[in-house]
């Protein structure tokens, strides 16, 4: 560029003192590729990033160790074989979003798990069931509990912040039906002048979206204990005359889910120590308008419903079990499966069962542990963080086909 403006600027000079200079020759052309003028790069070829695999089949999958290498101990794998059975009448009838299995695949170790004695359930484990890993088998497990707060039934002083049943305007589609590839994919919403609409959001609910329709089931004391009974999905509300009232989950508005730990944790507002789920109750306690405005970033919103049998209720509609429930990704997971972890958290380590589900929990081997109620549960299920290894137990048949699709050879 350089080169060209002087040029261009001599030649401007002579013509205005009407100078004529004599053509010394044959005028120089350069060569078309010129070493002081180089063609343009090409431009970059841009590969778009891999797809991320949607169930456990894309993400591959492999044969494991044997269930004895495990250790499991015969209570562990009792416990288990006991929600095992609760899971069996969803498991058979369910469809499988994982992939990994087909209809009938669970029907003989459901069969066999009905009558098998209690005392040899590690042999249950074992025989009828083979082990798996989805992936890299790279596991991380987080912690749910049952909480239990201090509610009433209705308003009263001190006791301000409703709790909602499930709204009848809240409608709810799985887009796999108007888009095969979405199947499982959900979506909720209302429907408003023949349009279906997103459904308020935390911040429009606490504002007051649904006041004034007889949708409030209670009233919880302290708003940062239920922002937190939300998240885990179900709890207690400890009533004024001391009895217990349970509620559970019924439906969730369908606006994303922020997980605020971590929204917080990026902003630099925690410290090393106070990363568990005690340590962002204590901060939204000490800074309480910082506060609220964090918690509706998270915009979604859980309804719930009285439990009055046995709970609470995971994703199954079975009730699910301390220190033996665990809840999964159903893209990754067939629901009611058996699971195995293996991490740097000896607590979380051992034999679970898949029966629940999360808005948090997405993706192959994520999981989240299920510790009951109490002190001694909050206080795991609030600092538990844990990597290493997944390994899932499906039928034997399911295991052997999945083994003759990755190499046809291996067939018998």
């Amino acid at each position: 560029m350089i080169r060209r403006l002087c040029a261009g600027l001599a030649g401007a000079a002579m013509l205005s003192a009407c100078t004529v200079v004599p053509t010394p020759g044959p005028q120089h052309r350069p060569p078309a590729h010129h070493p002081e003028r180089p063609e343009p790069a090409p431009p970059p070829v841009v590969t778009p990033p891999p797809a991320k695999p949607a169930t456990a089949v894309d993400s591959g999958v492999q044969s494991g160790p044997a269930f004895a290498s495990f250790a499991i101990n015969q209570d562990a794998a009792r416990a288990a074989l006991t929600a095992f059975r609760l899971s069996c009448p969803g498991l058979q009838r369910r469809a499988d979003q994982s992939g990994l299995t087909r209809s009938g695949d669970w029907s003989q170790a459901c069969a066999q798990a009905s009558g098998w004695p209690d005392g040899d359930a590690v042999a249950f484990f074992a025989n009828q069931l083979a082990v798996v890993r989805v992936g890299d088998g790279h596991a991380y497990a987080t912690g749910y509990y049952e909480p239990e707060i201090a509610g009433a039934r209705a308003p009263a002083p001190g006791y301000d912040t409703p709790i909602y049943k499930r709204p009848p305007d809240l409608v709810e589609g799985d887009l796999g039906d108007f888009f095969p590839e979405l199947k499982g994919k959900k979506i909720r919403g209302k429907v408003q002048g023949g349009k279906l609409l997103p459904y308020p959001d935390r911040g429009q609910i606490e504002d007051g979206a649904l006041k004034g329709r007889g949708l409030e089931i209670g009233y919880a004391a302290d708003p940062v204990e239920f922002f937190f009974l939300q998240v885990q999905g179900s709890g207690r509300l400890r009533l004024p005359d001391g009895s217990v009232m349970r509620i559970g989950y019924d439906g969730q508005n369908g606006r994303e889910y922020v997980g605020i730990g971590k929204l917080m944790r990026d902003r630099g507002l925690l410290g090393p120590g106070q990363l568990s789920m005690q340590g962002v109750m204590a901060w939204l306690r000490a800074n309480p308008a910082e506060g609220d405005a964090i918690m509706r970033e998270n915009k979604s919103w859980v309804f719930f419903r009285e439990l009055t049998g046995p709970g609470p209720i995971g994703a199954m509609n079975v009730a699910v079990t301390g220190r033996v429930t665990v809840a999964a990704d159903p893209a990754f997971v067939p629901l009611g499966a058996p699971v195995i972890l293996q991490l740097d958290r000896p607590e979380a380590s051992g034999l679970w069962v898949a029966q629940d589900t999360g808005g948090a929990i997405k993706g192959a081997n994520r999981f989240d542990t299920f510790w009951g109620a109490g002190e001694q549960a909050r206080t795991i299920a609030g600092g538990m963080s844990g990597r290493g290894q997944a390994w899932l137990l499906i039928p034997r048949a399911a295991a052997a086909r999945l083994a003759e699709q990755r190499d046809p050879a291996a067939r018998s």
